[in-house]
């Protein structure tokens, strides 16, 4: 599919927007436990040398928030569940001026 295209609405794009470092790096500590393969997948994602996706890597540490769940499933195995809490956003208070 190209970029823009038209349709009965109007014509349409797809925004694409490159993904972060902070977000290359969530993304390489979901898919290994070991620091040198998540620098080398923020490297070849972000391309940027691996110096500075080391530095990113450790920077951002490994992620604690993350906790693991053992879920038996019907044939008696069990397999491993990741668990994300994320922290909720907080909504800006709107003022209200008097009179409106």
């Amino acid at each position: 599919m190209s970029n823009a295209w038209d349709t009965k609405d109007g014509r349409r794009r797809v925004r694409r927007d490159p993904p972060t470092l902070e977000e290359a790096v969530a993304a390489a500590q979901g898919l290994s436990d070991d620091v040198e393969d998540q620098v080398e997948i923020v490297a070849s994602l972000m391309e940027v040398p691996q110096d500075e996706a080391r530095a990113a890597v450790l920077r951002m540490g490994q992620r604690k928030e993350v906790n693991r769940v053992m879920v038996a499933s019907r044939v008696g195995s069990s397999r491993a569940v990741v668990v994300e809490r994320l922290t909720p956003r907080r909504a800006v208070a709107s003022r209200r001026f008097a009179g409106h």
